[in-house]
């Protein structure tokens, strides 16, 4: 077929889910042809290309990548006959407003085609998804390579994308070592969810081309764990899908993008935060559970914050800035974090309100976010924000640095203040993850 005859399709995108979407689904497809992919949520991630090397023979100068404001002038001077949207942790609301404003234009609008999109593995998948970013996903993956490993079976966690930089290096990439963070040149988010997994001992997957990725992960494992981002479905068919719902923000279970999906076809239903959340958070989500997916197995965990008792001990009577994972805080529109209770629960005099001191790109984020509550955003995804970062907290009056973000950040940033950092693990009441998980796979015969 000649391209004047191949469907004209532009990918609304935010640098992963459409790239994944367009290499499952089009790149192959000579009914389709992908014209432009529109990039959001992301800084610093349009202006480039999906290169040819992993766009294929029939896009040899690649695809053009821009920001999502063009959207209405691409659809126009690129005559788009189909707009595929493909990024997560939105409300079915704002999904809607976009339908309505590409279909104004003329143009017909879908979302990606969840089991479309699901590689399928030659190894057992365990995948952890959640109904928002925020919940709680890397410690519970954490704990699914524990258990894993308990039973004596080798996994490795597959991540979801964050591919910030040049796309044709970052095809497929492999962490082992905390020097393979410095070698991928990694930014704050991406050494955020990796260096967990490799500070326990454990193999870390990503990239861009993931069906590339899972047959590498393949050579090494006995068991692949998706280890999803925001609120996203599995790139992989599960064997096990479990996610996890957030009593600190109840009915999101159901009105996101598209965690809703997960939240009705997974096997196991984590309700994480059961030590933050309040009884009416508890109750709305445990009632949601079995209205949605009654026959899911239902289990309860903590997230216990800890600091040590010296650290402790220099929280109490400090006046604190408290800084917190960038993605939860911003579009995930928490407003508290581990550092956050751990300032309350540890006796902080005041946490104080950091914008007298923000700088630059830091500055701009709480423009862009004015809802961000009481605390700093830890955004890293260039140097210069990296640098605005540093630079805002050491301006700071302030007595103590609380750092709640899933690695320490004082390992990155010279902070010139004393500081402490609150991390977390999950963990199960009653029936255990374990027990659950382990007695699904052994039903499917796969351990």
């Amino acid at each position: 077929m000649d391209q004047g005859n191949e469907r004209r399709i532009l990918i609304m995108g935010a640098g992963g889910r459409d790239f994944h979407t367009f290499l499952t689904t089009m790149k192959d497809n000579r009914l389709v042809r992908v014209v432009a992919i529109t990039a959001a949520q992301i800084p610093y991630i349009n202006n480039r290309k999906l290169p040819a090397s992993l766009a294929g023979e029939r896009y040899p100068d690649g695809i053009q990548i821009t920001d999502e404001e063009n959207l209405l002038d691409i659809l126009a001077s690129e005559k788009i006959d189909e707009v595929v949207f493909a990024y997560s942790d939105v409300t079915h609301t704002y999904v809607e407003e976009q339908r309505k404003k590409v279909e104004g234009a003329g143009v017909a609008f879908s979302t990606f085609d969840v089991d479309a999109t699901m590689v399928k593995s030659t190894k057992p998948v365990v995948a952890v998804t959640a109904v928002r970013t925020g919940c709680g996903k890397s410690a519970v993956s954490r704990s699914v390579i524990k258990t894993l490993a308990a039973h004596g079976l080798k996994s490795a966690a597959i991540r979801h994308p964050m591919p910030y930089g040049d796309l044709g290096k970052q095809a497929v990439q492999r962490f082992e070592t905390m020097q393979d963070l410095v070698d991928h040149e990694c930014t704050i988010e991406e050494r955020e969810e990796y260096e967990p997994h490799i500070a326990a001992g454990s193999i870390v997957f990503a990239g861009v081309d993931y069906e590339a990725i899972v047959r590498e992960a393949e050579k090494e494992v006995d068991i692949v764990l998706w280890d999803g981002g925001n609120n996203d479905t599995p790139f992989y068919k599960p064997d096990v899908w479990i996610t996890l719902g957030d009593p600190m923000r109840p009915g999101h279970e159901k009105t996101y993008f598209p965690g809703d999906e997960s939240w009705k076809r997974s096997d196991i239903l984590v309700l994480t935060k059961m030590d933050s959340a309040s009884p009416e958070g508890i109750a709305a989500v445990t009632a949601s559970a079995a209205e949605v997916n009654p026959d899911a197995t239902v289990l309860k965990a903590t997230l216990p914050i800890s600091l040590s008792e010296e650290d402790a001990a220099k929280v109490k009577g400090k006046r604190v800035l408290v800084v917190e994972d960038g993605p939860t805080v911003t579009h995930g529109g928490m407003k508290t974090g581990a550092g956050t209770i751990a300032a309350e629960r540890y006796g902080a005099a005041e946490i104080v309100d950091p914008r007298p001191w923000v700088k630059g790109e830091l500055a701009t984020t709480f423009t862009h976010y004015p809802e961000i509550g009481c605390l700093v955003p830890a955004m890293g995804y260039s140097d210069q924000q990296i640098a605005d970062l540093e630079a805002s907290i050491n301006a700071s009056d302030v007595d103590l640095v609380v750092i709640g973000t899933p690695l320490n950040l004082g390992t990155l940033i010279n902070i010139d203040k004393p500081y402490v950092w609150a991390t977390y693990e999950a963990a199960f009441e009653g029936d255990s993850l374990a027990d659950a998980m382990m007695g699904m796979l052994k039903e499917k015969g796969l351990v």
